[in-house]
């Protein structure tokens, strides 16, 4: 790896890891939510100051092209993103349901009630 590339990666690298740390801290993110981000930050910087260990780590696995040992481990990383917020979707999408039916059987009580007071106050006006 020539020099502009190593310090390239590891500029990269550094600045995905600031940005996440940063969203954090300004709350831009949950800690739930920033764990597999910041674990593809840490890795990314770990890999590309020591290059070497992505090369140790394709020869233990068995991968001949390193760099496909990347791939792949950013792909699982995505994919561990990807199955988390659908689990917090549907999560929300059932609170979401429950609030609605909540809602509406608030404003069925709430215009009967209505209705009620209503027809209560145009019988004491007739009498």
């Amino acid at each position: 790896m020539n020099p502009v590339s190593y310090a390239f990666a590891i500029a990269a690298a550094a600045i995905a890891l600031l940005a996440v740390i940063e969203m954090l801290r300004r709350q831009r993110f949950r800690e739930r939510h920033a764990f597999w981000w910041l674990l593809a930050a840490i890795l990314s910087l770990v890999i590309s100051i020591f290059p070497v260990t992505l090369e140790w780590a394709a020869s233990v696995v068995g991968v001949e092209v390193p760099s496909n040992l990347a791939f792949f481990a950013s792909i699982i990383i995505l994919f561990f993103v990807t199955v988390q917020h659908s689990s917090e979707l549907t999560t929300l999408e059932e609170k979401t349901r429950v609030l609605a039916e909540h809602t509406a059987l608030i404003e069925e009580r709430l215009s009967a009630v209505t209705e009620r007071l209503d027809s209560d106050a145009c019988g004491q006006k007739l009498t």
